[in-house]
């Protein structure tokens, strides 16, 4: 006889309770078990200390006997240091991002870097715009050339008729 310690739950719709209990492997999840060790309510906040209630004695005694835990439950036995603590596995390669959606992250990847590179260049342009203004203040003015018109003997002709 294969034994597990699993969750069964309990609770009402969306009010989820789980008894940790020691059943066969064949036996439904919330049907007949052997033994109840524990509870679990995750409605809990994480540090509350009834979220998980475990009876140490009687886990060490069905670890002991060859029962196995579920992934779950092996969690909770390695935080509560009656087991050790399961390693976690790589999530699958199904679960990346198929070959379109990385060529649209690797574009959009590219317009950011070519985004970044545009600012700069007009940072250091503003930059350099600033350095030649302080330059051409720093530069003395210079002085204004006046070019005197010369003074046709028509133009004066005509003023002499318009004062007549």
């Amino acid at each position: 006889m294969a034994l597990k310690i699993r969750l069964a739950r309990g609770g009402s719709k969306k009010r989820p309770f789980y008894r940790i209990v020691v059943a066969e492997a064949t036996s439904p999840r919330d049907g007949r078990f052997v033994e109840r060790v524990g509870s679990y309510n995750p409605v809990l906040p994480a540090g509350h200390a009834e979220r998980i209630v475990l009876n140490a004695e009687r886990l060490k005694y069905w670890l002991s006997v060859g029962a196995q835990p579920t992934d779950r439950v092996a969690k909770f036995l390695g935080h509560a240091e009656l087991a050790p603590m399961p390693a976690y596995k790589n999530n699958p390669n199904q679960a990346a991002p198929k070959k379109k959606a990385q060529e649209r992250m690797k574009a959009e990847a590219d317009a950011q870097v070519a985004a970044k590179a545009a600012a700069k260049a007009d940072a250091d342009a503003q930059v350099a715009a600033k350095e030649a203004a302080k330059v051409a203040a720093a530069m003395p003015a210079p002085e204004p050339v006046i070019v005197e018109e010369p003074v046709v003997a028509e133009t004066v002709a005509e003023e002499v008729a318009v004062e007549a």
